[in-house]
Parts: C-alpha cells; sequence; structure tokens
C-alpha cells in the first residue's frame, strides 16, 4: 500500500460488519473513504463512516469504476459478503460492464469472479489491495484466546476438521467445517458461516466444534475469513464448544466481546 497517507482509498462494501471495521480505522489513520455501496447487502449506518458514498447494485460494475475514477482513487478494497439474494436474482440489473466481464470467466466461483473484478480495476489504473490492509492488529494470533482452553475431544476434532476445511477452502465450497466425534456434520457452502454453524449444531445436538481456515492459497484481496459477535453467538445458540480459526489469516471483529460471550457460553476459542 502507499505511504501517502493523505490518499483517498476506495472501499467496495458488502454486507456484516467488515466494512464498518475498516472504514473505521482508515479514518482513524487518516485515510479518506470513498465507498462504493452495494445495494441490498451494504448499510446505510457506514454513510457516517466514510468521506463519499455511492449505492451500486451487485451487476452495476461501470457505475463502481465511474465512481472511483471520478474520485481519482487508486487504492481499492473489498469488506463484506455479497448475499445470495443480490447473487442471484433473476431481476437484478446487469450492465455490459459486468456481462462482458461474466461472460468471459472459465466458471462462477467466488474466486473466478473477485479476481476478474480485480483484473479490470488494474486495467483503470486502480489497485485491489489485501482485505486485511490497515487491518494487522485485528488478525488471530495463534494459541488459545479464551479462559478455557480445548479439551483433549475437542483437540482431535480440530485436528481432523482443520484438514477437510482446507480441501474444501481449496475446492472454493466454503471455509467452514462442523466436526462432532471425528465426523464432519456440516460444510459451509454458499449460505456462509453462520448458517452452516447453526445447521452443524442442530445435527450434533451439543459439543460440536466449529473448524474456519483460509484457503490453500489465499487471496487475501478477497474472502478473508472473518468472524466476530455473532459468530459466538450462533455458536452459543446451538451448544457448540469450540472454535477453532487460523491464526495470522482470519480477522476478530470486537475480540473483546467475542471473549466475552466465548467465556460467558463456556466456549473455546483457539487459534491454530
Amino acid at each position: 500500500m502507499s505511504d501517502d497517507c493523505q490518499k483517498d482509498i476506495g472501499l467496495i462494501a458488502g454486507n456484516g460488519k467488515f466494512p464498518f471495521l475498516f472504514a473505521m480505522e482508515a479514518k482513524r489513520k487518516g485515510r479518506r473513504v470513498v465507498c462504493v455501496a452495494i445495494k441490498g447487502d451494504a448499510s446505510f449506518f457506514l454513510i457516517p463512516l466514510v468521506s463519499e458514498i455511492s449505492w451500486v447494485g451487485a451487476g452495476e460494475l461501470k457505475k463502481l469504476f465511474e465512481f472511483f475514477k471520478l474520485k481519482n482513487v487508486g487504492e481499492v478494497v473489498m469488506a463484506g459478503q455479497v448475499s445470495q439474494k443480490n447473487l442471484f436474482d433473476e431481476n437484478l440489473p446487469v450492465d455490459e460492464e459486468f456481462q462482458k466481464l461474466f461472460e468471459a470467466l472459465k466458471d462462477h466461483r467466488a474466486d473466478t469472479i473477485f479476481s476478474a473484478v480485480a483484473d479490470a480495476l488494474e486495467k483503470r489504473d486502480m489497485t485491489l489491495l489485501d482485505s486485511t490492509a490497515l487491518l494487522k492488529d485485528y488478525i488471530a494470533p495463534k494459541g488459545t484466546l479464551t479462559k478455557r482452553g480445548p479439551s483433549r475431544g475437542e483437540l482431535e476434532d480440530i485436528e481432523f476438521g482443520k484438514g477437510i476445511a482446507k480441501q474444501m477452502g481449496g475446492l472454493d465450497v466454503g471455509q467452514t467445517v462442523v466436526v462432532k466425534d471425528k465426523a464432519i456434520v456440516a460444510i459451509e457452502a454458499m449460505e456462509g458461516t453462520d448458517k452452516a454453524i447453526l445447521r452443524g449444531g442442530k445435527i450434533a445436538q451439543k459439543n460440536a466444534v466449529v473448524v474456519k481456515t483460509g484457503k490453500p492459497k489465499q487471496d487475501l484481496r478477497f474472502d478473508v475469513p472473518v468472524i466476530g459477535p455473532r459468530t459466538i453467538k450462533n455458536m452459543a445458540k446451538v451448544k457448540v464448544s469450540c472454535l477453532a480459526i487460523e491464526a495470522n489469516k482470519t480477522i476478530i471483529i470486537d475480540e473483546k466481546h467475542c471473549l466475552r460471550l466465548a467465556d460467558k457460553n463456556n466456549i473455546c476459542i483457539v487459534g491454530i
């Protein structure tokens, strides 16, 4: 990233708290944030945190490119997911720029789409930065983060689930698996981590282990593993007992709140 902290930085904002975290941290570090907010995903509560904002549909790439060029943005970050409803809505407005990009793709995996968007930005003299840019202090360290460490059984399930999670990530299926007694009870797909946890926890009934890792060749420009208080609340709801996250690759949103919630519900969180 440029050393010139006075430069505007572009934010492509999806859903969840990740865009908020990035916008607040960028502002704290003296960067003006110029935001393209994805309609139907990004929150209106982002408005006070950014210098300028434009609301763009998920299929309106030309509008996105033109807004950033108009504002002389040279560096861009993606933060937050785009919902399934937005991705698969048959009535989603799609411009010529998006249609051309989409038709040229070899497949429609998330990584393929985002890589193509990154290439399109580069052609317009804009660089897509790592999603962790400005957020190094929020990356999960290695080791036990909660008061309670993992039990022997949980450690065995973590070790078992870690390999499966990496394989699924390599296939671009998802980053999260739910394990109980060395059996995979749920694998994250496009529905996201929270729904995978709720689905797996209900099947396991109690004391399941959630393992979330980065992909084997993780492109830090997009789809970085993220957890937050909502993750822990969903685990508590279905009595999941342990969360293992990949150290040095996973962003923790509101870590203190996460750890308080985990300790209150006797949930172990460990960086692996």
